[in-house]
């Protein structure tokens, strides 16, 4: 049964993904010229994501608590669990942009809604592309559009978060943005890595308080790396305990 599911599941976002872009490439058309930020065709590539996920019957994501507010230009980080992560902070209701490896907007529909959608490509281990890929969050956080960015570079394949790395912490306070912490928990089954089937997850996302960096120097990149991790995994333990009951009560 559960490759069935994944069978039906990966036709649903296949559909989405094709039906979407038509419909991204419109929006992108007709708004850019007054949308330079392309909030409106962004948001629908994620609302895309969020009916993939309301599709597939072997998910059931959720934001935890009450609705965030918009954070304005802040940097959004969080543990990276799956690849799932991603339709799962979807579901937070505002615009944002996504840092993601350049060769993922090579993918036929998905990646080229990417491009529509202002997402950031860069190149791992081109400091070239590094530094023009911050240079274009920053504009966003200029004009007010939150980025978002997995700190720990990769998925974790222990659910423990691995290391985090600077250039999140470094934007934020070159910019003077704030860092919006964010969690994510039951994705790890929902999407689990090397494996190309779906697994029945109950998975959600939290949000908590921004960290201002106003005042921060290049100095204290390491303070505030070491803070955002802090209240990640603070925020983890209070959601991943719901999550664990509800796939119990199921």
């Amino acid at each position: 049964m559960p490759t069935i599911l994944s069978f039906w599941s990966w036709g649903c976002i296949g559909v989405v993904s094709i039906v979407g872009f038509f419909v991204y490439l419109v929006s992108y058309l007709l708004t850019r010229p007054f949308d330079p930020e392309q909030r409106l065709t962004g948001r629908l590539f994620r609302l895309g994501s969020v009916l993939a996920t309301k599709l597939n019957p072997m998910w059931t994501f959720r934001v935890h608590g009450p609705r965030p507010r918009h954070p304005g230009g802040a940097v959004i980080v969080s543990n990276h669990r799956s690849q799932a992560d991603i339709f799962l902070i979807s579901h937070l209701p505002w615009e944002m942009k996504w840092l993601s490896k350049a060769s993922n907007f090579k993918l036929p529909f998905i990646g080229w809604a990417m491009w529509l959608a202002g997402d950031i490509p860069v190149r791992r281990g081109d400091r070239g592309s590094a530094k023009a890929a911050m240079a274009r969050c920053g504009e966003y956080l200029a004009r007010g559009v939150p980025v978002v960015i997995f700190p720990e570079g990769t998925r974790s394949r222990t659910g423990e978060m691995l290391p985090f790395k600077d250039g999140a912490f470094r934007l934020a306070i070159e910019r003077g943005a704030p860092i919006l912490p964010v969690a994510v928990a039951g994705t790890s089954r929902a999407l689990p890595k090397h494996d190309w089937r779906f697994g029945r997850a109950r998975a959600l996302v939290g949000v908590g308080d921004p960290i201002p960096t106003r005042g921060m120097g290049p100095a204290d990149v390491e303070r505030l790396k070491a803070l955002a991790r802090e209240r990640i995994a603070a925020l983890h333990a209070r959601i991943e305990p719901l999550v664990e009951r509800a796939r119990i009560d199921c």
